[in-house]
């Protein structure tokens, strides 16, 4: 038979990006999950693929030096049935000169990008043709994937804007992009390439290398620098920024030199970017029935942290990874880790996780657990001591405000009890440092009555607050009662986070891809001083290029609204978020998003 020519292919981007859930994440490229079959068409010239005469077989590479027993490029012909265990190559469909196959990895395959090649043979006669490259992902959706969640609504967690703020963006033009040279640009691959490559099977490999990469602690070119001082005129604040898209374009475009600054949220953030876990608080990121803590920064956590399964968590089986001081604040202090929370799946509402770190408190398996935890690790136990103490807050801890925040004692006793109560309100940053005192009462003379409770307020005044309360908006109230009896000390402490003015955002137009709209954004200064220097920010994935920002020209009064309106061509359909941040000297890093679905332009 005559030699079989290749005229033309096919790599399916738009119909393999739809059944792998990777459409918007590629563009014009192939995008395609592992342990999930593509297909790809080959069309040939002046005859057909003829079975028993000709021969078809591929060739994928990955990494600046593919190998075969680093599973780093595998050579596999075309057969009858797939084969799960190995790359395969199986025909669907022949059409005359046109051949359709599928192709699939198995679900333990390399990440990364892939070089595809075709080789055909006819008896003596043979060729090699280069189809393109793809890239091949993590599949949460694959029984036999190391990622995968155990319940279908958790696979489906996978999904766009599934965290908290600042949302993630893997579906952002070149995202996908920066997020391999990410990977190829982390200590381990310029170490050894071909080690770092090998090991891209694994989420947990995969995991430390991002957890590593996303601060730049250890001086390896990471994404983002960690500050905590409230002194950013040199870049950019940790509360200003509404996406993680601007960081990592930011990052890629300066020769991957950090960008500054970020805390542990944007840490978070940027670290989920293309991965799309969930990030519940305080740090951990969560992946399938893992946890990756993507906050490497202070001083109780670690630049590379091995992801845990929430089983070890719970259990205090941490030590490996020198957790143990993190796992008693988390499971048994009454200020750490008393909720635990992450976004819900497909809604914007919080979802309390606390139960799958944490055993019930007044358990046996607590118990247990908080025994162990004392083995390894000197704790003092706390004890009951007849008197409890905690602090509550009155409704409207707004900003520009006066409010009440209330110390409960709670006398669980038959006796009489008379103590001394001091109540001491300070303004205090993300970071734990204090600032000046903003509220202050020391009663010398409480008297508790047997079995019974006593609410004492204490009032925080606005004009007290006002010139020190940091970016993070956080006052920290501290309680201290002493039993002149006993001489017993009873300690409360509370952070109370003062609530930023809302948002408004409302869409002007009918919301459809490739149709202008128009949003007209608006906030109330609810402050008893102007703001200057007023800015919005607003970014959307699929909604506007990039962020488009807006100055005002005039300081915004007491009482007065600033409002802008702001021009956008949506390209994509579907369900999307408009964020916005809106800066200004007195009042910073002010949040707000509305959900706009795109109708799909009329064809």
């Amino acid at each position: 038979s005559t030699e079989l020519v290749l005229e033309t292919w096919d790599l399916q981007c738009e119909r393999n990006g739809r059944e792998h859930r990777t459409a918007e994440l590629g563009g014009q490229q192939l995008v395609v999950r592992r342990g999930q079959p593509f297909t790809i068409t080959l069309r040939f010239s002046g005859r057909g693929y003829e079975e028993g005469v000709d021969k078809l077989a591929f060739n994928v590479e990955t990494g600046p030096c593919p190998i075969e027993t680093s599973g780093t490029r595998s050579h596999f012909a075309v057969t009858d049935f797939p084969e799960e265990s190995s790359w395969s190559a199986v025909i669907q469909q022949q059409d005359g000169d046109s051949l359709s196959i599928s192709l699939c990895s198995p679900p333990s395959a390399r990440i990364g990008r892939y070089h595809l090649t075709l080789e055909t043979s006819t008896g003596y006669q043979g060729s090699s043709c280069h189809l393109g490259d793809f890239v091949l992902l993590f599949n949460a959706w694959h029984p036999g994937e190391a990622v995968t969640s155990r319940q279908e609504g958790g696979q489906r967690q996978r999904s766009p804007h599934s965290a908290f703020f600042p949302p993630l963006h893997q579906f952002e033009d070149d995202i996908l992009s920066i997020c391999l040279k990410l990977l190829d640009t982390n200590p381990k691959f310029l170490r050894d390439q071909n080690r770092d490559c090998s090991r891209r099977n694994d989420p947990v490999y995969i995991g430390r290398v991002v957890s590593a990469m996303v601060n730049c602690n250890d001086e390896d070119r990471g994404v983002l620098a960690g500050r905590w001082d409230n002194c950013y005129d040199d870049g950019t604040s940790p509360m200003a920024w509404i996406g993680s898209v601007d960081i990592l374009k930011r990052w890629q475009k300066f020769g991957c030199q950090p960008v500054k600054y970020g805390q542990c949220w944007v840490f978070a953030a940027v670290a989920c970017t293309g991965e799309s876990g969930r990030v519940p608080c305080p740090h951990p990121c969560r992946t399938g029935s893992r946890v990756s803590p993507p906050c490497p920064t202070q001083s109780l956590c670690f630049c590379r942290r091995k992801p845990l399964g929430l089983i070890a968590i719970s259990s205090n089986d941490c030590l490996a990874i020198k957790l143990p001081a993190i796992l008693l604040k988390s499971t048994h202090s009454s200020v750490v880790g008393k909720n635990i929370s992450t976004k819900s799946v497909g809604r914007d509402s919080r979802e309390d996780i606390t139960h799958t770190y944490k055993y019930p408190e007044g358990s046996e398996k607590e118990r247990e657990v908080f025994a162990k935890a004392e083995r390894e690790q000197s704790s003092l136990r706390e004890e009951d001591e007849g008197l409890h103490l905690r602090i509550k807050l009155s409704e409207g801890a707004n900003n520009g405000c006066d409010f009440d925040v209330f110390a409960v004692i709670t006398n669980n006793t038959d006796t009489e009890r008379v103590c001394r109560l001091m109540l001491c309100a300070r303004t205090a940053s993300y970071n734990g440092s204090v600032g000046p005192q903003c509220g202050m009462k020391d009663l010398l003379n409480v008297t508790l009555e047997p079995w019974a409770e006593e609410r004492v307020p204490l009032r925080i005044l606005y004009e007290k607050y006002r010139e020190s309360l940091t970016p993070d908006n956080i006052i920290k109230v501290v309680a201290l009662l002493t039993e002149y009896q006993t001489g017993d000390v009873v300690v409360a402490v509370r952070d109370v986070y003062i609530q930023n003015p809302q948002i408004k955002i409302r869409v002007l137009g009918e919301p459809m891809q490739q149709r202008k709209l128009v949003a007209e954004i608006s906030l109330v200064n609810p402050l008893g001083v102007p703001l200057n220097n007023c800015m919005f920010v607003v970014e959307g994935t699929g909604l506007t290029e990039g962020q488009q920002i807006k100055e005002l020209e005039e300081p915004v009064e007491p009482q007065a609204e600033a409002k802008v309106r702001m021009d956008f061509v949506p390209h994509q359909a579907g369900l999307r978020k408009l964020m916005v941040d809106f800066e200004s000297d007195k009042l910073m890093g002010v949040k707000g998003y509305r959900n706009v679905i795109i109708a799909p332009q009329p064809k």
